[in-house]
């Protein structure tokens, strides 16, 4: 059977990277609430061989040397951040939910479907003009993408680029972030 045009997975890094993504992705249904349809990234984290592929991709398409330090937002973020790190031979900083860092820190509170939520960064985090990978594991509406893309140069860093391995692109986050550049594995 021949892929339409509709059937082929789509990304910013071309119909192979996204495949790759989607061959790893599961749909739970109705969590963490009735109608809401999950996108499930453990199984493609659980497999060695498509990880190492996707944060290859991911420090490939960023530019080796394009980036001074890779920041992961809580909590997959965590895991894509520490390996893209680990690949490009850089450092990696958490952005965490508010009263989780132990020193001075900044903070930015942002507006959710049902209420408020706030992100926090070290003070010390970054050098003046380091240069910010902000990575995540899905783009959805862009709230809190955007709250870390603000926190990071409130901070003193540069955002280089923002990369996530799935964007669900009919809720709007990629317009949301522009101008910045959104780098998605897989658009949805």
């Amino acid at each position: 059977m021949t892929e339409t045009h509709s059937t082929v997975p789509r990304g910013d890094s071309g119909p192979e990277a996204a495949r790759l993504v989607a061959s790893r992705v599961l749909d739970v249904p109705d969590f963490p609430k009735p109608g809401v349809l999950f996108k499930d990234l453990m199984p493609l984290f659980a497999d060695a061989k498509v990880f190492r592929e996707v944060v290859d991709g991911i420090v490939e398409h960023q530019g080796r040397g394009g980036f001074d330090v890779v920041v992961g937002i809580e909590a997959r973020g965590f895991v894509v951040a520490a390996a893209v790190a680990y690949a490009a031979g850089v450092g990696v900083v958490p952005v965490r939910k508010a009263g989780k860092l132990p020193r001075p820190a900044y903070s930015v509170s942002y507006a959710l479907e049902y209420g408020e939520a706030t992100l926090e960064v070290h003070e010390d985090a970054f050098t003046a003009g380091h240069r910010v990978l902000v990575v995540d594991d899905v783009l959805a509406t862009g709230g809190t993408a955007e709250a870390t893309l603000d926190l990071v140069e409130r901070a003193g860093g540069t955002v280089a680029g923002f990369t996530v391995l799935l964007e669900l692109g009919f809720l709007g986050g990629r317009e949301r972030l522009a101008p910045r550049p959104v780098h998605a594995l897989l658009t949805v």
